[in-house]
Parts: structure tokens; C-alpha cells; sequence
């Protein structure tokens, strides 16, 4: 009697299963670390825009525009705004752009001499 070599097709199934099921619970948790690894990008871009508000702000009597600042930090993922300008205060705001708008954080703002915060408060370190 000749035996067959090889694997049923109830063997292949299962195997497929799993592979589907450790999948659904990798990729999730893959995005989150990749979108997670980029808020480093906003919170280097609002610090930067910090640095050269206080610079400028101490070779005038306002504190600048965006432009003013020499234009946006480079960033693939978010897009940052300088709004209240004047004398005494700023606010900056990175808006995620892309695929990083589903991230749960949102966006990241700073006003002058506070301390930057997301719009969801348990990302803020």
C-alpha cells in the first residue's frame, strides 16, 4: 500500500486561521507604534517653532508669523500654524495631515511659556 504525502486541506485551513488571527492582532498594534513614532515629528516641529518665536521675540517688539519664522519645520505628517501673534502670546498648533489623521492623539498645541498638550489628554507626557 502507497501512502500519500502531504497535508489534508482541514491542516491547511487551520494553519490559515491562525496566520488570519495573529495578523488581526499584529497590524493594529503595528500602526499605533508607527503613528506613536511620529508625534515625535510635531513635538520637534513645536519646539523648534518655540525656539524661533523667543528669538525673534527678543530682536522685536511682537512675536512673528509663520513666515516671519522662516516658514513651517519640515514634516511629511503634520502641518504647523501660528496664530496670536502679538506682544505678549502665541499659540502654534500641529495639525496631523495624511495618514496620521487617525491618530487618537490629534493635534498638539503650545501657547506661549506653557507646556505643548494633545487634544487628547492621555497622550500628554
Amino acid at each position: 500500500m502507497i501512502r500519500a504525502h502531504g497535508f489534508t486541506l482541514i491542516e491547511l485551513m487551520i494553519v490559515v486561521a491562525i496566520v488570519a488571527i495573529i495578523a488581526a492582532i499584529a497590524v493594529p498594534s503595528y500602526q499605533e507604534s508607527v503613528r506613536k513614532g511620529r508625534r515625535s515629528e510635531a513635538i520637534n516641529g513645536v519646539g523648534d517653532l518655540q525656539m524661533r518665536q523667543e528669538r525673534w521675540r527678543a530682536e522685536n517688539p511682537t512675536y512673528g508669523s509663520l513666515a516671519d519664522l522662516g516658514g513651517e519645520p519640515s514634516s511629511n505628517h503634520y502641518k504647523f500654524t501660528v496664530t496670536g501673534n502679538n506682544g505678549t502670546t502665541y499659540t502654534i498648533t500641529a495639525e496631523p495631515e495624511g495618514a496620521q489623521t487617525s491618530d487618537r492623539c490629534k493635534k498638539l498645541t503650545v501657547t506661549a511659556g506653557a507646556k505643548p498638550s494633545w487634544e487628547t489628554s492621555s497622550c500628554d507626557y
